[in-house]
């Protein structure tokens, strides 16, 4: 999707040189990316202590059986 964006071309620039892009495209996208996963990191980590989860360790870490063909 193309979008007209204002942005200063100093912060552009540090970006893009900070990540090692030749585009600015590609700079605003993984910037964003990594927005996200920050924001979804600190979501999770919000529930923290809220969930009660119980999980069988020993039976969730044992393989499949393999049928016998």
């Amino acid at each position: 999707m193309r979008t007209t964006l204002d942005i200063p071309i100093d912060l552009i620039d540090e970006a893009t040189h900070l990540l090692g892009f030749k585009s600015k495209t590609d700079a605003v996208i993984v910037a964003l990316q990594e927005l996200i996963r920050r924001r979804r990191l600190e979501e999770l980590k919000g529930l923290r202590g809220k969930l009660d989860v119980q999980l069988d360790l020993p039976k969730s870490r044992r393989r499949p059986q393999k049928s016998a063909t």
